[in-house]
């Protein structure tokens, strides 16, 4: 089949047991690893069992926020040495599996679209052995993030109140509504001073779609600033482990509660 009119693998049907769900952002420095790693973690929590693929190849950093010393990687599996199963790994300090990418080694941007499609085949296959598989997407929108989203249960945009955050995350709704597929995201406003301020946030970005794409996103939750997040990335220790009984852990489980609720049925 031509690249040009090469299609994402279909979403999972409605029976299926797992879910696959897609973190991006459109722009960096919005927290997005950490809200997947601590997502995940929540999730593992609350009983759920959740696997979570580092999806930036080129800039992979969830071992490193972690501590993981990977022996085996998405790299592997790109270059065709090993299958997508055995590259799981579990981290048991979260209770979560990780697939970890390998940083410096290219990115999946550049992969032709036949193995990103055959990458994305594996990544289908396993979803059923899990309640949730989540994939922490690289900043931006290139092919490969809007590829990716397409073939999601559910894309979950995270931003925050810069101006360039939300129009980055305002052109990844733009492209995945042209694409047709903007039904299946959710919005979290991340490192907010409050929840007020994390509301102002949300609904500027909610008027801009509702303005000029006529879709109103629905938001997900709002996650208040912590210093303790730099913190517990610093001694690569889980957030939720370092700083259970804080706001922030308290709005990051509030979303995992919703996530199950709305997402892992």
């Amino acid at each position: 089949m031509s690249t040009k009119t090469q299609k994402p693998e279909t979403k999972s049907a409605a029976t299926g047991k797992g879910r696959l769900i897609a973190v991006a952002s459109g722009k960096g420095g919005v927290g997005k690893t950490w809200f997947s790693i601590t997502l995940s973690h929540a999730l593992a929590q609350a009983g759920k069992k959740v696997l979570l693929f580092d999806g930036d190849l080129g800039l992979a950093n969830i071992d490193v926020q972690l501590g993981l010393m990977a022996k085996r990687d998405l790299n592997d599996v790109i270059e065709g040495s090993l299958n997508l199963p055995h590259v799981v790994e579990h981290y048991a300090d979260g209770g979560f599996d990780v697939v970890a990418g390998r940083s410096g080694h290219g990115s999946l941007s550049s992969l032709p679209l036949e193995r990103l499609n055959a990458l994305l085949q594996q990544i289908r296959a396993i979803v059923p052995e899990y309640d949730a598989v989540i994939i922490d997407l690289g900043a931006g929108i290139d092919r490969t993030v809007r590829f990716i989203t397409a073939a999601t249960d559910a894309t979950i945009v995270v931003t925050t109140d810069e101006p360039t955050a939300l129009t980055d995350a305002y052109a990844l709704i733009k492209l995945s509504h042209a694409a047709g597929h903007a039904d299946n995201i959710k919005v979290v406003v991340n490192m907010s001073a409050d929840a007020k301020e994390g509301m102002s946030t949300y609904n500027t970005l909610l008027k801009a779609c509702k303005n000029f794409l006529k879709i109103a996103p629905p938001l997900l939750g709002v996650v208040r600033h912590d210093k303790r997040v730099r913190e517990s990335i610093r001694a690569q220790t889980p957030y939720l482990t370092r700083s259970p009984n804080t706001d922030t852990a308290s709005d990051i489980e509030k979303i995992a509660n919703t996530v199950n609720e709305e997402l892992l049925v």
